[in-house]
């Protein structure tokens, strides 16, 4: 007989059926267990699979025509589920739309594509196809232009009608498409530069496409064409495309390896580094937190690649020494970048202040936030509140609330900055003593 084991108990299935009034229930219902319910999804019905909102507990109250109308009869005996009535997340719709739109194929407008195809002559050649891409502004209607010039006897795309048109799809970021064209370019030998090329690899990093990137590039590296070798530029494209891959240290390190054997390969092919590229590097060995690499970079630059520092050198180094708590180092090179007139970023002299205030150097942290806020740097809240902070666990109190009504009083913080500061150091430091001293 029935017993109340398994996911529903026998109770509940025999009063669903008992509901729907069957006469004479089949034979094999009194030999259902439910534990046989358990393990796979109502295996004795063979038409028929009835779910119940049974398992809902304000439907125990339910008389039994009203629980026969929360019943739901699905035609399907093996593949019944419980699904869920509750509206789809924020997040699950923001997906869903972002799904739609990406499957959503664009509709070529016929008319434009038509009155483009008038303006070229009946014997066109590549140089006035291109100009007729070259102004047109929809992408549809330049691929199709590329599409219907391929099928027109005794015409063959060349190297500038190739360039316009996947250029045109990659500002689009019609990437698919525009893979299709690049394929139609690699099936044709020996055609190609050094320029298309490299548009190509950007538009590949573009679209985070960074193994297929890396094959052109491969294959610009084969070539027997000269003038596809890759040069500087390629080479700052895919060092460019491996700094953004990256959100933390460790993503960083491991990109950083490709880096590094991608800048020996520069260097071996003959190829002098630039200063984008060099900065590529410091940047890398900072985020990938291996900083005496990126000092030993700075230290090669004017003397092993004849390329002097700019102020992205020295700001990417003091970012990365106040990151690891060296102060020492990161303030000797920035009175070397006033020496030389460079001023640091929002984001180093932000890193700056925040590492010497938690380094306990309040007053020397104190004196840069006033230099950033002369050279009209923008100071973050974070970097008011450390500051504050530090001062606070120093026992100066009173210090902390007349410096930051002064940033008030001179428009440094607005009033919710003001007030939010307020809010951080009564909670944090308030007490019977000083708890006066904050209200405003």
């Amino acid at each position: 007989m029935w017993e109340k084991k398994g996911a529903i108990g026998g109770d509940c299935l025999r009063y669903i059926y008992s509901k729907i009034f069957f006469i004479n229930p089949p034979s094999g219902i009194n030999r259902f267990h439910s534990k046989n319910l358990a393990k796979s999804t109502f295996p004795i019905l063979t038409q028929y699979s009835v779910i119940s909102s049974y398992l809902n507990p304000t439907a125990r109250k339910l008389k039994g025509t009203d629980l026969l109308a929360q019943t739901q009869i699905l035609p399907s005996s093996k593949f019944s589920a419980f699904y869920s009535t509750k509206a789809p997340s924020r997040s699950f719709r923001k997906r869903n739309n972002k799904r739609a739109k990406a499957n959503s194929k664009p509709i070529l407008d016929e008319a434009r594509f038509q009155r483009a195809i008038s303006q070229l002559p009946s014997r066109f050649i590549n140089e006035e196809l291109c100009n007729i891409i070259t102004l047109e502004d929809d992408p549809l209607v330049c691929l199709e232009l590329f599409n219907w010039a391929s099928q027109q006897h005794r015409f063959r795309h060349d190297v500038s009608t190739y360039h316009v048109t996947i250029k045109k799809l990659g500002i689009a970021k019609m990437y698919e498409e525009m893979d299709n064209v690049v394929n139609q370019l690699l099936a044709v030998p020996h055609i190609g530069n050094e320029a298309l090329y490299n548009l190509i690899i950007y538009y590949f990093t573009e679209a985070r496409k960074l193994t297929r990137a890396v094959n052109i590039f491969k294959r610009m590296k084969s070539s027997r064409n000269l003038d596809c070798r890759p040069s500087i530029k390629t080479y700052n494209i895919l060092l460019t495309a491996m700094l953004g891959r990256g959100r933390n240290s460790y993503i960083n390190h491991m990109y950083m390896e490709t880096m590094r054997c991608l800048f020996k390969q520069m260097v071996d092919d003959g190829i002098e580094p630039d200063i984008f590229s060099l900065n590529s590097m410091m940047k890398g060995y900072v985020l990938s937190l291996h900083i005496n690499d990126a000092l030993r970079v700075f230290h090669q630059m004017g003397v092993v690649y004849k390329c002097l520092p700019n102020s992205f050198s020295y700001d990417y180094l003091v970012h990365g020494l106040c990151a690891q708590g060296r102060t020492n180092n990161a303030i000797e090179l920035f009175d070397e970048m006033k020496e030389k007139g460079f001023v640091l970023s929002n984001k180093s002299f932000n890193s700056l202040v925040n590492a010497l205030a938690l380094g306990g150097k309040v007053k020397e942290a104190v004196n840069y936030l006033w230099e950033m806020i002369d050279k009209h740097r923008s100071v973050d809240i974070i970097t008011y509140k450390t500051v504050l902070d530090e001062i606070c666990r120093q026992g100066r109190v009173g210090e902390a609330t007349s410096m930051l009504k002064e940033w008030q009083e001179k428009d440094l913080v607005d009033g919710i900055t003001y007030r939010e500061l307020l809010h951080v150091l009564e909670d944090d430091f308030g007490n019977s003593n000083y708890r006066e001293r904050f209200r405003y």
